[in-house]
């Protein structure tokens, strides 16, 4: 799977900034480019995990479509 990123230099601690725009609030940095990029891939593989959720008796799950 590929996600777009975008990678920003931060002069003032310098260190990259990066962030997946698709994905709200997922963001990483990281020392060097590589570095970032590596822990843009956790942060999204983090990301993208469903979360446990808890439901009462008799709750019904279902999938909607859009468009």
């Amino acid at each position: 799977m590929k996600w777009r990123v975008v990678l920003e230099p931060d002069s003032e601690i310098s260190e990259w900034a990066v962030w997946c725009p698709e994905l709200p609030g997922c963001l990483s940095a990281g020392t060097t480019e590589e570095e970032a990029l590596n822990n843009i891939r956790e942060a999204i593989e983090l990301y993208l995990q469903p979360d446990a959720i808890e439901l009462l008796p008799g709750a019904l799950v279902r999938e909607v479509i859009l468009g």
